[in-house]
């Protein structure tokens, strides 16, 4: 079979070095990859480095070989385009539309899906100018993944990192399987919940439960391969900040709560992944409740957490917004699936069967997803990727 043709840009960012790792996954995994650098790029990792890793001749100019006319044939043979790093200054051009060397003509001439990776100091991300870039190729179809947060050059540190080259190879990997459809969640911006919140009894205990979070992880990875803008309120996973992702990080179901409303007030899907603790210790006592010779230990009185699931459903800030709740039930799993989606009002609801050594913590899950119009959708076991795919197939017709 022929191999699936990328092209790689890189422009010229500290952060090109770093492509060199994506570049290694890409042509291992069985891709053919056509590096394309910008002149800039050239001055952190020299033009031989790419020929010798990705097996094809390297240039920055459309001169190059022209009874090839590479400015229009690289970009019209490829299946993906991605850019890691994508700078300030290559997403304006892409933004607007400047040719004026070989990988902007490149992305001219392209019909295929395009990554951006971006990756620059946090006060260029956040200029109103760059955000106004990044809307603009969203709005176009384009992924233009979220920027990791970390240390940058220097001694700076904060938004504006490249993401991890794995994941980007990842998200890579979910734009080449999906085709045509690959960016069907594009301009839509959804907020995901995961793992489990903890709450604290005392300072070394709390109460808590066994969700690892990797569910909610597939929810957000996918939807961000899928071209959506994508806020994942984490609760205690442990686990690292998906590609392309705004990540709030909390710990209680008081504070997931707070994340999830102010996230979800201009967000089009909300999806709560997360198992929330139901109850909570009343008092939380300030130093460790030590073990008495010969007493038994006071009850713990608990208090309600906070229904977020159902307080998100009936007061949305919009009527269009598209609520996706999660059912971990032990017994009676359809019957109380049921039950739960009429009581929460949400539209959706994913009900799976769980307990000691059932999907929590495992990469795999199965499940049937309930709509309110009485429909039920079932997820054969499988990896959570094919799970979470399948809840965006079922939101977008909501959507729309």
């Amino acid at each position: 079979m022929e191999k699936p043709r990328v092209v790689l840009g890189v422009s010229g960012g500290i952060a090109a070095y770093k492509a060199c790792e994506l570049l290694r996954r890409l042509t291992e995994s069985g891709h053919d990859v056509r590096v394309v650098p910008t002149a800039s790029a050239l001055h952190f990792v020299g033009a031989a480095t790419w020929s010798a890793l990705s097996g094809h001749p390297v240039s920055t100019e459309v001169w190059s070989d022209v009874h090839e006319v590479p400015h229009v044939r690289i970009g019209q043979g490829a299946d993906l385009v991605v850019v890691a790093p994508a700078t300030a200054d290559l997403l304006a051009k892409a933004a607007h539309g400047l040719a004026d060397d070989l990988l902007t003509n490149t992305l001219l001439t392209a019909r295929c899906p395009v990554l951006f990776a971006p990756a620059m100091h946090t006060e260029m991300w956040e200029h109103p100018a760059t955000r106004e870039n990044v809307a603009t190729l969203r709005r176009r179809g384009a992924i233009v993944l979220e920027p990791a947060v970390g240390r940058l050059t220097g001694v700076d540190t904060g938004k504006g990192r490249l993401p991890d080259p794995e994941q980007i190879f990842e998200v890579c990997r979910r734009l080449l399987a999906r085709g045509e459809a690959f960016a069907d969640l594009a301009g839509l911006h959804v907020v995901v919940s995961a793992g489990g919140t903890r709450e604290p009894l005392d300072p070394v205990r709390f109460l808590g439960n066994r969700s690892s979070g990797r569910q909610g992880y597939a929810l957000a990875r996918t939807a961000a391969a899928r071209g959506a803008r994508v806020t994942l309120v984490e609760a205690n996973t442990q686990l690292p900040d998906p590609a392309g992702v705004d990540v709030v990080h909390v710990g209680t179901a008081v504070e997931l709560r707070t994340a999830v409303i102010a996230a979800a007030r201009d967000a089009d899907a909300v999806v709560m992944a997360a198992a929330v603790a139901d109850f909570r210790p009343s008092e939380y006592a300030t130093g460790k409740i030590k073990k008495k010779d010969g007493r038994e230990p006071a009850p713990i009185a608990l208090v309600r957490n906070p229904d977020i699931l159902a307080e998100i459903s009936a007061d949305r800030p919009r009527a269009d917004q598209v609520i996706v709740g999660f059912a971990a039930e032990t017994d009676d799993v359809l019957a109380n699936g049921r039950d739960k989606l009429r009581r929460k009002g949400c539209d959706l609801l994913v009900v799976n069967e769980v307990g000691e050594r059932r999907t929590f913590g495992s990469d795999d899950n199965e499940a049937v997803i309930l709509a309110t119009d009485g429909t039920e959708t079932p997820v054969p076991h499988g990896p959570k990727e094919v799970l979470s795919d399948t809840v965006w197939d079922l939101v977008l017709p909501l959507l729309r």
